[in-house]
């Protein structure tokens, strides 16, 4: 365990210890001071960093991806955590322990990677469950989808987290589809299923969490719709019309323009794939915040995906379950009593 994470920062304390490089680049002030800037990171989150003097020489071999061990002191500006830079130098593969620095969902992936195959194995439209198999049975995309991250710091940012974000989607999906029988079941799994799935491409996390040069340039959307394209196009005599449903849920699911939508949603299936997926993007920022221990014991710090702080329920609820009367949950009326001798009479024959 390594002496001190992210996440137990605390301002005016001295550190040493190491960290993952997860962003460098030599910055200039308006004066034209040259200083070292570093977003440096471990399993608990990251926080910016800055080196002022004598920074060329130490940091010159030092790149994204790299270990260092850092001497520094933990300052406040702008209302965050950062770190001022002493002493940085590249650390040593025997110096850290890789459990320190990647975060990884606690689910168990070989159980939730069966899940969603039987969620896919599920629909019973032949030419969706053709495209689904055909994505995941992929080699080169199956061993992603069970590693990559739903995202680099918004929702399930973790290794598992996209397999983890997909079930969780899929699960949802069909308990709503069984609430609203006039939705079509299988087209809205499949959306849940293939929603996400350029992501495997958009992010990388060998060790960092960040972005590929294609996931900034072209943006996880239009890689799956990309990737649906060419799946669907290998399958002889798939409909083109309902590829096309396909791809406007994807297109469609963050549900406005302004959060990235290149379309609104404009059928029931893809409305209710973006309700669902954005309730269980916010459920899982809401546990990475509530797991916190930041904030006050009321509180928790303000989180960049709901833009709010949150109150810790847990507080305000009893600590035992008050045990409700059972005549007090009926919802059907009781029985009415026997009236008089002759009833109860009547009532024991």
């Amino acid at each position: 365990m390594k002496p001190a994470y992210v996440a137990d920062l605390v301002p005016d304390q001295t550190i040493t210890s190491f960290f993952l490089v997860v962003e460098k680049e030599i910055r200039s002030t308006r004066e034209g001071k040259s200083y070292l800037r570093l977003e440096l990171g471990d399993r608990t989150g990251t926080v910016e960093s800055r080196m002022w003097d004598r920074f060329e020489e130490s940091t010159a071999g030092i790149v994204r991806d790299d270990f260092v061990k850092v001497q520094a002191r933990v300052e406040t500006y702008r209302n965050k955590l950062q770190l001022m830079l002493d002493r940085v130098r590249k650390a040593e593969s025997a110096e850290v322990d890789l459990e320190d620095f990647y975060s990884h969902t606690e689910a168990n992936v070989d159980e939730l990677w069966g899940r969603l195959r039987e969620h896919a194995a599920g629909v019973n439209n032949p030419w969706l469950r053709q495209l689904l198999d055909s994505v995941l049975d992929d080699p080169e995309i199956s061993p992603r989808l069970r590693l990559a991250p739903a995202a680099k710091s918004m929702h399930h940012a973790y290794l598992g987290g996209l397999i983890e974000h997909v079930v969780s989607l899929c699960e949802l999906a069909s308990v709503v589809a069984a609430r609203y029988p006039e939705a079509n079941r299988d087209l809205l799994i499949t959306g849940a299923v293939l929603h996400d799935i350029g992501k495997v491409y958009e992010l990388s996390y060998d060790r960092s969490l960040g972005y590929t040069t294609e996931g900034q340039l072209v943006g996880h959307i239009v890689m799956a719709v990309e990737i649906v394209g060419r799946k669907a196009g290998a399958i002889q005599g798939f409909p083109d019309e309902l590829a096309t449903l396909v791809k406007h849920m994807i297109l469609s699911h963050h549900g406005q323009y302004d959060f990235g939508s290149p379309k609104l949603p404009m059928f029931r299936e893809a409305v209710m794939l973006h309700y669902l997926d954005d309730l269980d993007s916010k459920m899982g920022a809401m546990r990475v915040m509530l797991s916190s221990d930041k904030g006050d014991p009321d509180w928790t710090e303000r989180g960049a995906a709901l833009e709010r702080r949150l109150l810790r329920v847990d507080h305000y609820l009893p600590a035992e379950p008050i045990a409700a009367d059972p005549e007090q949950l009926r919802l059907d009326p009781p029985p009415e009593k026997p009236a008089g001798k002759a009833a109860g009479k009547k009532a024991s024959q």
